[in-house]
């Protein structure tokens, strides 16, 4: 999380994402929003500086529960930026079919995976190189998935 920035739950206290610190006191000051974490022995006005807020009325998010669109970053959070055939910190992407083989990229044929890993691999399936998946197979995650791994990380 940068200084510019500011967690933003919904009334239920689900996270919603992070809004600019400016977006965050005008909702404040709108009476929109309220401070739910502030950096201690700061304020803004009659507020204390925010770093979560929370909305006063719940908004229902019809569009995070949609099947998330394809994209690198969304694997990694998908898998939790751990390798699919190790477990360590996953540094790349890797093909469970090789693109030599028609694999494309999709979720279910895209998982996260170390460097060493995905050189053992190489142009093999992980049944061709003795190397199953430590998860369940490849999935397309909803957008809420990668909004709740984008809040912890």
């Amino acid at each position: 999380m940068t200084a510019a920035t500011v967690r933003l739950l919904n009334a239920s206290y689900e996270p919603m994402g992070r809004v600019s610190f400016q977006q965050a006191m005008k909702m404040l000051w709108r009476r929109v929003a309220i401070v739910e974490e502030a950096l201690d022995g700061r304020s803004v006005g009659p507020h204390p500086w925010p770093t979560v807020i929370r909305l006063v009325r719940y908004v229902a998010q019809k569009w995070l529960y949609r099947p998330a669109g394809w994209h690198r970053g969304g694997v990694f959070l998908r898998d939790g930026h751990r390798c699919a055939y190790c477990g360590r910190k996953a540094t790349t992407l890797d093909h469970v079919v090789p693109r030599s083989r028609g694999g494309g990229w999709t979720w279910t044929n895209v998982v996260s995976a170390c460097w060493e890993c995905n050189g053992r691999k190489a142009d093999r399936t992980p049944e061709e190189a003795g190397m199953p998946l430590r998860h369940a197979t490849p999935y397309v995650p909803l957008v809420v998935e990668l909004v709740r791994a984008r809040a912890v990380a």
